[in-house]
């Protein structure tokens, strides 16, 4: 037998499987390149941003009480909108959120979507195959109103005469005076109060920009101090400097009244009060002599007590 065929055998083999490598990476696709898409400007505007205006920050002597009776707040429901888990732990320099998130960010956060019309909205008008002069015109006479003399006429009758109404005789003008009509009462809005006085002692401070928040009541110690109107108890306590026991009612979205330096609170937080209810019992906390001071809040700021009170 020729050993010179086996030999040559491998080398054969080697080439083959040399070209078989050659042809795999010839046949070798590609892998594919997959773009990825850049944040788009509505991704990044969902993003909730809180206006300046609906932001409060924090300075020096301020309480989450305070803050709250500014703004005319409850101090829970700040607490609930900035995530504050002690309301006595408050930060200087810390902003915090005095409106609430549905108001300040507008209400509803659906966003209409416009959407392309499809072929199946596409409404076309028909066009009239055949001679269009066959179409039904207006005659060129035009049309006459509907009346007794044109029913007479069409039916070959004589006019009919109509009688016009003799004018209505024109009374003289009064000689006197007549009385001027009567003005209508006023009506109170929505959030509008009938305020009852708190205390029935004398006034002796009143109210005056950046100096006196609300009135001072003179009166005894224990006297009963009386809620000016309905409303829920959203403070009863001693934490804002200066106030003593004070107790904080908010009758509505807009109105609160505070009385302070009390002898004793008779009421607690979240509880619903009556207009005429006796909600404490004058006194001198905090105070340098017995009185209750009152401040009416109209959307938390102090406004002068004696325009809402009634006169007396």
């Amino acid at each position: 037998m020729n050993p010179q065929p086996r030999r040559r055998l491998p080398s054969l083999v080697a080439a083959a499987v040399a070209t078989l490598l050659l042809a795999a990476c010839v046949s070798k696709t590609p892998a594919p390149v997959v773009e990825r898409a850049t944040p788009t400007a509505s991704a990044a505007a969902a993003v909730a941003v809180i206006p300046a205006k609906d932001l409060y920050t924090v300075k020096k002597g301020d309480t989450l009480y305070s803050i709250a009776l500014d703004n005319g707040l409850d101090y829970r429901e700040l607490a609930g909108w900035n995530g504050i888990d002690n309301p006595h732990r408050i930060l200087i320099g810390q902003q915090l959120r005095v409106k609430a998130p549905a108001a300040a960010d507008g209400g509803s956060s659906e966003v209409a979507q416009a959407r392309p019309i499809t072929s199946a909205q596409i409404v076309e008008k028909p066009v009239l195959a055949g001679n269009t002069e066959m179409l039904k015109r207006e005659p060129k006479a035009g049309k006459e109103a509907y009346s007794e003399q044109a029913l007479a006429q069409a039916q070959g009758q004589p006019p009919v005469k109509t009688v016009e109404p003799a004018p209505a005789a024109t009374l003289p003008p009064a000689t006197a005076a007549s009385a001027p009509p009567a003005k209508p009462a006023e009506a109170l809005g929505p959030d509008e109060i009938v305020w009852l006085w708190p205390a029935g002692g004398k006034v002796i401070a009143t109210f005056s920009e950046g100096a006196n928040k609300g009135v001072d009541i003179a009166g005894k110690s224990g006297e009963a101090i009386l809620a000016a109107g309905d409303g829920k108890v959203v403070y009863s306590g001693s934490g804002l400097r200066g106030y003593g026991k004070l107790v904080i009612v908010k009758h509505n979205a807009t109105y609160l009244s505070a009385y302070a330096h009390n002898r004793n609170v008779l009421v607690k937080e979240g509880q619903s009060v009556s207009k005429g209810q006796k909600i404490a019992e004058m006194g001198d906390s905090d105070a340098d002599q017995v009185k209750l001071h009152f401040e009416i809040r109209r959307q938390g700021k102090p406004v002068d007590p004696l325009k809402y009170l009634p006169p007396r």
